[in-house]
């Protein structure tokens, strides 16, 4: 039998009754959210990638005053059996100014990257060139992202978050590397899940809107600037 919450000083018999529907409903959503999970995990290997080549630079980059170098993506795994996760910076080309909505998501990561790290590497990849993106980086306080310029390589075209055009859109991959080197992609996610769903997709990476959600109002049609 499911024990019912205890009821708390003041609560009615329909507030209680419908905080109890409520509580039911988020034990078989945290069920649901498990079983995509375990379908997410047993995903079989991907394709092969080709070791597509990235230019970074130290925290203080400018243009014209600090080295760059190149990284190939099979160097960005620093152990075997290691995953790579890699989010895709809506910034550079046809971006011409960082996404406010990916700076959100990368604002969360800097806090949490450390931790990440225990199990996975982690980096953030976009078209905007290095002194673009570390000033961005810097303006924000990001210390713990590893921040990538895809240089002259067509790593975001190839993995969907780019277009022809140059269009960038925001996008999660996770990557595999095998005993013998190779790269695969494993998983990537996108905001767009369907025609009818637009801006949902990876949603589950940002606790900002899970927080909103807690709220009568909930995020409405709020969205997050550079600046406030």
């Amino acid at each position: 039998m499911v024990r019912r919450q205890v009821r708390l000083v003041g609560e009615s018999a329909v507030y209680l009754d419908a905080r109890e529907e409520l509580r039911l409903a988020e034990i078989d959503l945290m069920r649901h959210d498990e079983r995509v999970a375990a379908l997410r995990r047993a995903l079989p290997p991907g394709p092969t990638l080709d070791d597509y080549t990235f230019v970074e630079g130290p925290a203080d980059l400018d243009a014209g005053d600090s080295p760059l170098r190149e990284v190939a993506l099979s160097g960005l795994f620093t152990a075997p059996d290691r995953p790579l996760i890699v989010y895709h910076l809506m910034y550079g080309k046809a971006q011409t100014d960082p996404c406010p909505m990916c700076t959100l998501w990368l604002d969360g990561f800097n806090g949490v990257a450390h931790h990440v790290a225990r199990n996975a590497d982690l980096v953030v990849v976009a078209a905007a060139d290095p002194p673009a993106l570390r000033r961005h980086a810097r303006t924000r306080g990001w210390h713990r992202l590893r921040l990538l310029s895809c240089g002259d390589s067509t790593f975001k075209y190839d993995l969907g978050s780019e277009d022809a055009d140059g269009a960038q859109d925001s996008t999660v991959s996770v990557l595999t590397r095998d005993a013998d080197g190779t790269v695969r992609h494993r998983y990537s996610a996108h905001p767009r899940m369907a025609d009818d769903i637009g801006e949902r997709g990876i949603d589950l990476l940002a606790p900002v809107w899970h927080l909103l959600d807690l709220t009568p109002r909930g995020r409405g049609d709020w969205y997050p600037t550079l600046e406030y």
